[in-house]
């Protein structure tokens, strides 16, 4: 008796140890977790934090290009910091993109990350740079905390080519836009909040001068119309000058729902901002976020979060770059 029990407890035991293992492997450093490198680099995102303060202490629009980079490289295959890769050794910057233009404060990053390598070498990703930077960057700009996993690891390629088929453009039509953020998990909801961020930087005026010349786009308001006119005065502006309109003129600098409220006024600076308020389903939204700044910010929260954990890779499916401009091979 004794032996038969033994030959049917050995199978179930051992069955049930390997599903323990297997839970433990699953649930180990390999995924997203809070907190990632507490044991490893306790003082990391602290450290992030601090040097994106004392940055935007000394050039303010950090801030914005810390939430601009989350959105272009996030949107792009996964947020692997493969946006901070220059051309170099086979590898095609992503930055090349005509989706990149206006983009710029790529080499403050190299400050944060010389900060980190200084305290723990080889131990913090530029991908979760990325992230936590624009965590910590939307804060200063007013909009909410958001509790980001780390843990992410960097990739070992660019991804320039399939640039424009992930990143929506300023023109493009909202179906175009939804469908975009739709493939990577974000619904209409989370799109219409996301735009929002919106509301700090400025844009060139590259990007806005076919909504004033030759004739005005009808869905401007005209006095609108007009400032912009002042901003951008030629049909054809030099993309190397500094000729921009800002986002926001009210609260340039502050995340909030005075984009939406702008909206609604007809004073959407781009397309793909005035459409927001003629798609059907996406202006019944604008009215609510423009009627609650607390109901835009927890949306603007959900949608970065599922943003900042597109795709990540994780384990050993990258790797942690020395320099976030180059891959370790470099």
């Amino acid at each position: 008796m004794a032996s038969n029990r033994g030959d049917h407890f050995c199978p179930s035991f051992i069955f049930l140890l390997l599903q323990l293992l297997l839970l433990q492997f699953y649930s180990g450093k390999g995924d997203l977790q809070l907190n990632y490198y507490a044991e490893s680099c306790p003082n990391a995102e602290e450290i992030i934090k601090q040097q994106v303060i004392k940055l935007y202490d000394k050039h303010g629009n950090t801030a914005v290009s810390w939430v601009r980079n989350l959105f272009h490289d996030c949107m792009v295959k996964s947020c692997d910091a493969s946006l901070l890769l220059e051309t170099r050794n086979g590898v095609e910057s992503e930055q090349k993109s005509e989706r990149s233009f206006g983009m710029r404060n790529f080499k403050y990053v190299k400050t944060i990350k010389e900060a980190l390598e200084n305290e723990c070498p080889m131990t913090v990703s530029c991908a979760d740079i990325v992230s936590l930077s624009a965590r910590d960057g939307i804060v200063l700009l007013g909009g909410p905390r958001i509790e980001m996993k780390t843990g992410r690891k960097d990739s070992k390629e660019g991804y320039l080519s399939e640039v424009e088929n992930s990143i929506p453009n300023h023109n493009d039509t909202m179906e175009l836009v939804l469908s975009r953020f739709q493939s990577i998990g974000i619904g209409t909801e989370g799109t219409v909040a996301l735009l929002g961020a919106h509301s700090v930087g400025r844009v060139h005026c590259v990007n806005l001068v076919h909504r004033l010349y030759p004739t005005v786009d009808p869905t401007l308001d005209p006095d609108y119309a007009e400032y912009l006119k002042r901003r951008c005065p030629t049909p054809d502006p030099d993309p190397k000058k500094v000729l921009y309109a800002r986002n926001d003129r009210e609260t340039p600098m502050v995340l909030d729902n005075m984009y939406y409220k702008h909206l609604l006024q007809h004073k959407g600076l781009l397309l793909v901002d005035q459409q927001l308020t003629s798609d059907p389903t996406t202006s019944p939204l604008v009215d609510k976020m423009a009627a609650d700044n607390g109901y835009f910010h927890d949306q603007f929260a959900r949608a970065v979060l599922l943003l900042s954990e597109n795709n990540q890779l994780t384990a050993d499916q990258g790797e942690i770059r020395k320099d976030c401009r180059y891959v370790n091979s470099d």
